[in-house]
């Protein structure tokens, strides 16, 4: 699990049936220094499937790889990233 945020929202002119319900969005994952203000996130952009609703900036959970999948079993879904959760607040320890 890795914390991203949303930085966009991905638009389809056709989705596969299984994916209803849900909506696409575009995220950055972040580190621990993107997380404190010392860099500016560098990762690439990955599209994460969302059904909790997240919006523009927020925050959220990420789970990628297999385990993207894992909370729709038995039903298969055709994701490499899912939205587990939105983060309200994030505590760092230094």
């Amino acid at each position: 699990m890795r914390i991203a945020q949303i930085i966009g929202t991905v638009t389809l002119s056709r989705l596969h049936p299984s994916l209803k319900g849900g909506r696409l969005k575009l995220a950055v994952r972040l580190s621990r220094s993107d997380l404190t203000g010392q860099t500016e996130p560098g990762h690439d952009p990955v599209v994460v499937w969302d059904d909790l609703g997240v919006g523009m900036g927020d925050r959220i959970a990420l789970a990628q790889g297999p385990e993207a999948a894992q909370p729709f079993r038995p039903e298969l879904k055709p994701v490499d990233a899912y939205n587990a959760a939105i983060l309200d607040r994030i505590d760092l320890d230094e």
